[in-house]
Parts: C-alpha cells; sequence; structure tokens
C-alpha cells in the first residue's frame, strides 16, 4: 500500500555553463520515500517541472536511491537569459505497476545562474574618431573613445583597457579610453596625425577592428617668414636666380619697429672656400693681370715638375695636404738665389689650431743650408697661431742691424678655413694682404746679416731641410694643414687689384635691380658678397627687398653640390621689453653639374714638302687649318616616349663657346734636336691674348685662359724648322688642350710631316692630302645612333668612290700601256730589220702614255699648284700613297725600256716623239 509521498529539498540552486547541457544543483536532486523498500511505492518513477516553456528537463537515474538529474532541453544563451526560476516536485511509481494511487512531493523552487563564455569581443561605438587641436598646447583629454562587449557577464562584457596600435606618435590613452598628446605638437611638423586604437575586456580578448583617430593641427599665429623653399635649384648658366621669391614676414600684428636680417651663403667646403676657377695658378695669373715671372712652387706633378709627385692632393682644386710627415724639394734653378728687394710670396692656406701647449714651428716655405750648416736665409711658416715671415740678408748686401722677422697675429691662421695670403716684400717693409685686406706686422725683430759662405743652399716646401746640427741632414719643422697655388714672383710686387681678381670667389650673393628696393632700406655686402645684410622699418618694403635676394655663379662650368644658407633676423618692437622673436632660415642652394663639353681638334694631318722649304729661314706651317670645336650632347626626353623606344631618343648637338686654359703640340718619337731643328712661334702671335708660351726639346706649350678662337690663331702660326734634312724624312707631333687645368680634354690630334728629298719630291708632292672639316651645325636634331654617321661617313663615302674610280683607270692605263709595249716588240722581232719604222711608231704610240706624265711630274712648280688642290680624307692618303709606290715602280721599269729605243732612233722618230 503506498501510504507516504515522496520527499525532496525545499529548495535548489543549480549552474550552468553557456552552450552546455549540464546543470550543476546544490543540493543534489534526490528524492527519498519512506514506502521503501516496498516495490513500486517506496520507488521514485519522475521529477516533473513546472512553468512556462522551460528549457530544462528532470530525469530518474536510479528509482530506488530517488537520485535524478537536471539538464537543458537545448543550448543556453547567457545573452537572452542570465538565470531561471521553477518548481519542481518527485513523484513515486504508485501502488502497482500501473502507477495508480501515485503520490507526489510538495514543491520545491530550483534557482539557475547561467555561466558566461567570453565569445564576443569589443566593438567600439564609431567607426573613425576626430579631433581638432591647437599646436603648442598639452590637452588632459583630446577626445575620448569608447567600446563596448555583448557578452552578459560583468567579467567579459566590461571594457577593461584601450591601447594605442601605431607606433611613434606623441600621444597616450587611459583606461576610460581618453586621449591625450605627450608633447607640444607642431603644425609646420605636422598637419595631421593618424593613429589607431583597439580595446580590451576583462578576459583580454583584444576588439576584432582597430578604430582609426585622426587628430588635426591647427596652427596658431606665430611670428616668422612664411612661404619660402628650403630647396633653390641652380643650372649652370642661369645667371641670377632668387633664392626666396615668395618670402613674406609674419609678426601677427607685433609692434614691429625695425627689422635686421642677415643672408648668409655658407661654401667654406666648396673648393679653397668658394666656388673659384681651377685654372692653373700660372693661367690665373695672366687671367688676372698679374707681372709675368711668377714661379710656380706647387704645380701639378709632371715629368718637368716632379717635386709634387710624392705629397697628396686633391686633382679637382690642385690642393695639396700636409700630414706632418711630408716636405717637398724645390730643384735647383726653379727660383733664383736672389730674390733682390722686391719679390712676393702667395699662397692659399687651410690651418688649423696646432697640438700641444708649446707647438713647434709649422713651415711652409724655407730656404736652408743644403749642408754642414743650418742657416734660414728666408722662410714662412706658422707658428702658435702667428705667421712669420723670416729673411736674413747676407753681408754683402747689408751690413748693419735690420729687421729679419715679421710677424703677423690673425684669427684666421687657425680657424681651418680657407684664405688667401700674399706677403709683399719691399724691404725693409713687409707688407701682408689676407683676403684682399692688409695687415701691417704687430711685431718686427731685427737681426745681424748672415756671414758669406759657399754652401749651397736648399728650397723646401711643407718642411725645412736641417742640413746641420744632425749625423744625416733630413726634414724638420713640418706643416699641418692644406696649401694651394704656392708661388713667388722675384723682382716685382703685386698690386691689390690683381690680389683681390686672384682671391675673387666666382658664386655669392646679389640683389636684383637695386633701384627698385624700397625706401628706408640699408644693405651691405662682405667683400666676398657671401653675407648680405640689410635693415629697414616697414616690413612690406623688407619683404620686398627679401625677395630680391638671389644667388649668382659666373662660372661656365660651376663645382657642383649644396651650399647652405641661413637667414637670420632679429626685430625691435615700440617700448617692449619682450619682443616677438624670428626663427631661423636653414635653406640650401642646390647646384647641378654642368653638360660636359667634347673638345674636337681637327685639320690637315699629313702632308708632305720639299726639304728646301724646311731649311728656310721661316720653315713650313705647321697646323695652317687646325680647327678647335666644342660640342655638349643634350637628351630631350618627349612625354609620349615608350620604355621601348629609350634607345631611339631624339639627341640635340649644340655647339658652345668656352675658354681653353694650355694647348701642347708633343713631339711623337725622338726628342727635337736643337742643333738642327726647332718649333718656333712669333712673340707677336701672343699680343693682346691672355696667352704665353714655353718650348722645349719634348714640343711647345701655349697656356693662359684665353677662347679658342684665340689658341686657333696662335696654333696656326706654329712653324717647323729643320736645317740638316738630309738624315730626316718625317716627324710626327700631337696636339691636345685643356679646360679648366685638365678637367676637360681635347681628343689627341696627330700629325705627319714628311719631307720630300731631291730623289722623290716632284712625284711625292702629288700625295698631299688635307682632312675635311667636320661639320658641326649650331643646333642639330637626329636619332643618336647617326652622330656618328654626321661625322665620319659621309665624306668619306664619297671619297671611297673616288678612290676607286682613280685606281681603276690608273690599273687600266698601266695595263694597256704594257700590253702595247709587250705588242710592239713581238712585231718587231717578226718583220726583222725592214719593219723597224713600224717598231718606232708603236713605241712612240706606247710612249704617248707614259712619257708625257713623267715629264710633267718633273715640273716642281706645277706639282705644287696640283698638290695645293687636293682635299681628300686619311683613308685617301693611305690608298693613294700605297698606289704610287706601285706606279713609280712600273714607270720605272718603262723608262729603262724608253732609254734602249730612243738611243736606236733617227731624227725623225725624235721630231714624232715631239710631235705625240
Amino acid at each position: 500500500v503506498n501510504k507516504h509521498k515522496p520527499w525532496i529539498e525545499t529548495s535548489y540552486h543549480g549552474i550552468i555553463t553557456e552552450n552546455n547541457d549540464t546543470v550543476i544543483l546544490d543540493p543534489p536532486l534526490v528524492a527519498l520515500d519512506k514506502d521503501a523498500p516496498v516495490p513500486f511505492a517506496g520507488e521514485i518513477c519522475a521529477f516533473k517541472i513546472h512553468g512556462q516553456e522551460m528549457p530544462f528537463e528532470a530525469i530518474v537515474l536510479n528509482k530506488t536511491s530517488g537520485e535524478g538529474r537536471l539538464r537543458a532541453k537545448s543550448p543556453i544563451d547567457c545573452e537572452l537569459q542570465k538565470e531561471y526560476t521553477f518548481i519542481i516536485q518527485a513523484y513515486d511509481c504508485g501502488s502497482g505497476p500501473s502507477g495508480t494511487n501515485w503520490k507526489k512531493s510538495h514543491k520545491a523552487v530550483v534557482h539557475i545562474q547561467v555561466k558566461d563564455v567570453n565569445e564576443f569581443s569589443p566593438a567600439f561605438k564609431e567607426s573613425m574618431y576626430k579631433a581638432t587641436v591647437t599646436e603648442g598646447k598639452i590637452y588632459d583629454s583630446i577626445l575620448q573613445v569608447e567600446a563596448i562587449d555583448e557578452d552578459c557577464s560583468p567579467q567579459y562584457s566590461q571594457i577593461c583597457n584601450y591601447e594605442i596600435v601605431t607606433t611613434d606618435v606623441p600621444f597616450a590613452i587611459d583606461r576610460n579610453g581618453n586621449i591625450r598628446n605627450t608633447e607640444k605638437l607642431n603644425y609646420d611638423k605636422q598637419h595631421q596625425y593618424e593613429i589607431m586604437v583597439t580595446a580590451f575586456d576583462c578576459g583580454q580578448k583584444h576588439a576584432t577592428e582597430d578604430v582609426l583617430v585622426r587628430v588635426n593641427v591647427k596652427p596658431v599665429c606665430k611670428p616668422g617668414w612664411q612661404d619660402w623653399n628650403r630647396r633653390i635649384e641652380y643650372r649652370p648658366g642661369s645667371g641670377s636666380i632668387p633664392l626666396f621669391p615668395s618670402i613674406r614676414l609674419e609678426t601677427c600684428d607685433g609692434p614691429v619697429s625695425s627689422i635686421h636680417t642677415t643672408i648668409e651663403l655658407q661654401t667654406n667646403y666648396i673648393g679653397k672656400g668658394c666656388d673659384r676657377e681651377t685654372y692653373s695658378e700660372k693661367s690665373l695669373q695672366k687671367l688676372c693681370g698679374a707681372s709675368s715671372g711668377a714661379i710656380d712652387l706647387l704645380p701639378s706633378p709632371s715629368t718637368t715638375t716632379n717635386w709634387t709627385a710624392g705629397l697628396l692632393m686633391d686633382n679637382n682644386d690642385m690642393i695639396f695636404k700636409f700630414d706632418g710627415k711630408q716636405g717637398a724639394k724645390i730643384p735647383d734653378g726653379i727660383v733664383p738665389k736672389n730674390l733682390t728687394d722686391q719679390f712676393t710670396i702667395a699662397l692659399w692656406m687651410k690651418h688649423g689650431p696646432s697640438p700641444g701647449l708649446r707647438a713647434e714651428k709649422e713651415t711652409i716655405l724655407c730656404n736652408s743650408d743644403k749642408t754642414e750648416m743650418n742657416r734660414h736665409h728666408y722662410a714662412l711658416y706658422v707658428h702658435n697661431c702667428r705667421l712669420v715671415f723670416l729673411l736674413r740678408k747676407d753681408f754683402d748686401q747689408a751690413d748693419t742691424f735690420r729687421p729679419a722677422e715679421f710677424h703677423w697675429k690673425l684669427d684666421q691662421i687657425c680657424d681651418k678655413e680657407w684664405h688667401y695670403y700674399v706677403v709683399n716684400v719691399e724691404f725693409p717693409v713687409v707688407t701682408l694682404y689676407m683676403d684682399g685686406t692688409t695687415y701691417e706686422p704687430y711685431l718686427v725683430t731685427n737681426d745681424w746679416p748672415i756671414h758669406p759662405s759657399h754652401i749651397a743652399m736648399q728650397l723646401t716646401v711643407g718642411a725645412c731641410w736641417q742640413g746641420g746640427e744632425v749625423t744625416k741632414p733630413r726634414f724638420a719643422q713640418y706643416f699641418h694643414g692644406s696649401l694651394a697655388g704656392l708661388t713667388i714672383r722675384p723682382g716685382k710686387i703685386e698690386s691689390q687689384k690683381v690680389i683681390s681678381c686672384l682671391q675673387a670667389c666666382k658664386e655669392g650673393l646679389d640683389i636684383n635691380s637695386l633701384e627698385s628696393l624700397g625706401q628706408g632700406i640699408k644693405y651691405h655686402f662682405n667683400p666676398s658678397q657671401s653675407v648680405l645684410v640689410m635693415e629697414g622699418d616697414d616690413i612690406e618694403n623688407i619683404n620686398q627687398a627679401l625677395r630680391k635676394v638671389s644667388y649668382i655663379n659666373s662660372r661656365q662650368f660651376p663645382t657642383a653640390g649644396v651650399r647652405w644658407l641661413k637667414v637670420s633676423s632679429k626685430v625691435q618692437c615700440f617700448g617692449e621689453d619682450v619682443c616677438i622673436s624670428i626663427p631661423d632660415i636653414d635653406a640650401y642652394v642646390m647646384v647641378f653639374q654642368a653638360n660636359e663639353p667634347k673638345i674636337t681638334i681637327s685639320g690637315m694631318d699629313h702632308f708632305a714638302r720639299p726639304a728646301a722649304q724646311f731649311e728656310s729661314e721661316r720653315g713650313v706651317l705647321l697646323l695652317p687649318d687646325i680647327r678647335i670645336v666644342s660640342t655638349v650632347t643634350k637628351t630631350e626626353h618627349p612625354v609620349d616616349l615608350k620604355g621601348h623606344d629609350r634607345a631611339n631618343k631624339p639627341v640635340l648637338l649644340e655647339e658652345m663657346l668656352h675658354n681653353l686654359d694650355f694647348c701642347d703640340i708633343l713631339v711623337i718619337g725622338a726628342e727635337l734636336d736643337p742643333e738642327q731643328e726647332c718649333l718656333e712661334l712669333d712673340r707677336v702671335a701672343l699680343q693682346g691674348k691672355h696667352l704665353d708660351a714655353t718650348n722645349s726639346t719634348a714640343g711647345y706649350s701655349i697656356y693662359g685662359v684665353d677662347s679658342m678662337h684665340n689658341y686657333e690663331q696662335v696654333l696656326r702660326q706654329m712653324r717647323y724648322r729643320n736645317w740638316y734634312t738630309a738624315a730626316t724624312f718625317d716627324r710626327k707631333f700631337r696636339v691636345k688642350c685643356s679646360e679648366l687645368n685638365g678637367r676637360y680634354t681635347s681628343n689627341e690630334f696627330n700629325l705627319e710631316v714628311n719631307i720630300l728629298h731631291s730623289s722623290n719630291s716632284n712625284f711625292m708632292e702629288h700625295v698631299n692630302h688635307v682632312i675635311v672639316q667636320p661639320q658641326f651645325l649650331q643646333s642639330v636634331h637626329h636619332p643618336e645612333a647617326s652622330i656618328t654617321a654626321l661625322h665620319n661617313s659621309v665624306v668619306p663615302s664619297v671619297a671611297t668612290v673616288v678612290i676607286i674610280i682613280c685606281v681603276s683607270v690608273l690599273i687600266f692605263i698601266i695595263t694597256l700601256g704594257v700590253y702595247r709595249i709587250r705588242t710592239a716588240q713581238q712585231h718587231s722581232s717578226a718583220d726583222g730589220e725592214g719593219g723597224k719604222e713600224n717598231e718606232m711608231d708603236w713605241d712612240d704610240s706606247a710612249l704617248t702614255i707614259t712619257v708625257n706624265p713623267m715629264e710633267k711630274y718633273e715640273k716642281p712648280h706645277l706639282a705644287e699648284e696640283e698638290s695645293e688642290e687636293e682635299d681628300i680624307d686619311d683613308e685617301e692618303e693611305d690608298t693613294t700613297s700605297a698606289e704610287s709606290d706601285e706606279s713609280e715602280e712600273e714607270e720605272d721599269e718603262e723608262e729603262e725600256e724608253e732609254e734602249v729605243v730612243v738611243q736606236k732612233g733617227d731624227k725623225q722618230n725624235a721630231t714624232r716623239q715631239e710631235q705625240l
């Protein structure tokens, strides 16, 4: 009999994990029945849940023990419902198998909480955030970003942290999403910042997509120069270009009373302090009108000037670097022993502070005893940043206490910058020019003259020769620094005008249209025009004046590279203790590389003359028609040019005019024998030009900065004489010209001269050839591939045709002549003595071909006229020379035959021969 109803707890608490079906109950689900162990009545058959559509069900695990389990019928989503509450009852099995008379327990309350899973990532509310800030301020919060998380629990639904993903930005973000700047922002440095931000929930799950935050920087009005470019481009030949064509000064309505502006062009790292002409010292002195006789002590190394070969050298600017270990001996005879009471020493020097407290003397130039003693006759040296010139007279020149040491103390001696020094000696007065400015010595010490001796002297550069007081003569008092253009001019001093020309810069600042400067503008240039100072009281006038400041470089081939510019300004205000501050301008001029010129020498490269002309008083003109042309090649890049068509891009060939600084005529082969031959040039040809010339057995050198036209005129006057031609048959010469001391050189033009002696002069004079001048056009457009054809192929192709025709005719005539002679001989043998008359007729007709041209060759005056009319190129010359040799051999054979026949002839035959 089912007497008792089941019993369960009155309440249960359960937890179910999201997306799981198992519910963990506390206490466990167990029903008890006092009818146990009676079958059916004491057993538990079911647990029933009361509630509307509850997603749970209870099952009986063991009827006897009453143990049950609560589980979810479908996936539980915490985001839909976080907890559930419902009623549960237990049912026994009744009184029999049919389940009749079952009893149920009391109602128990079940409360279930859903445990969350971190399945959602944070997401930002906005797709992008924007903010605007004013430069120069620090903000606590510029803007706030916000992200949300759809998870249900506080642990996973709350945002615990924000982070800036973009690196190297001046911003930070806190846990609440507030963004602030970590440093003052600058509008000129950056107008806008774009940063990426991410968020993390408390389960450390980050957002799937970062958000963009754009911060715009708003400029504040601040004083300074506006509307200028940091880079200014300068192309060679541009003349004067403005540096700041649109510049203006922003004062933010400040009470400005006057403005003081300094523009500085920094060129101390270009060449010797700025862009100067890089011609040789001799050429520069000739160009500046310096008196002749200057001796270059630091020339470029060559066979005749080899004492500088062991020195460290910068070839582009002729700069010699001395590291305290090197010196150069000047050979005897280069500088005269007696410099007289007037002479000049000039040099470029770059020198820094000397190491040590008591620095040693650093010798620039020294003339001392070669052996036995250690006396310094004259010297120029640096000691403790002082320039000292020593001059000791001999007793035969003076016998009294005389000035001997002259000291100058200048900051520029040790500033590691290039400066031009000129020491003018008018004994007993010595004057120093430094960068064109005169300086008197601050200290002059006297000394007795040097006792006379027969010891030879040694002139050195970069160190002083110590010939005595040591076991072995050696260098001492080495120089540390750089030298260039060291010259000494005995017997004369240099004028200040020439000194200023020699050290003048070819680049600098300039002002376009000085007359248009506003009223009240004061300006001042330094001597080298590298610094310009402007002052005015009106802002607009200062703006207009600064827009007219320009850069100019007068060199045709300037040194490429950067020239730094610095503009500094000071402003005074009306009655203001604190005035506005104007930041400096740092800009630069980019000087481009000039188009490299191609210098071409052309003219007659092979000729022959009778020996008598070479032996005459005037000799023979070597280069009567020489031509020097310089061209530059420019490539155009059309917009519609395809990449594969670049090989056929149009080329522009332009002739350009520029100066030359030397042309050398060198002898190829054995040097000239001064006892029988020489190269001569009338000095009259050099008058009115910036040119000079030197000659030796190796050739002739013409130097000086002058036009190509003037060089052509002088070279055309060059003559070759040989008053003993018996042992000489030919001479070969080579001509080569240069611009900018070898920076640009011409082709090597080779000339061959043949001396015709009496045996072959009559015939060979017909083989003189003159090369056709290449036609350089002022501006020619044609494909690059046709340039070679333009210069080399057009004329030679016509000449080749002429050569072939001439050779063919010559061979035909010779063959015909020989054939007729042979036929005549055979005919005479067959007819016997009676047919002698006919034989002479045949021979006469043969002589018509062979004898008459040879008679013509024997007339020298006709041969000379014909040789001057011929004008063909090198290929004709070689071919015709070879053919003429062959024709000579044929003609010699015919002459022998002619002599035999003429001896047998009679008077009638001689008359017929004349008529033929």
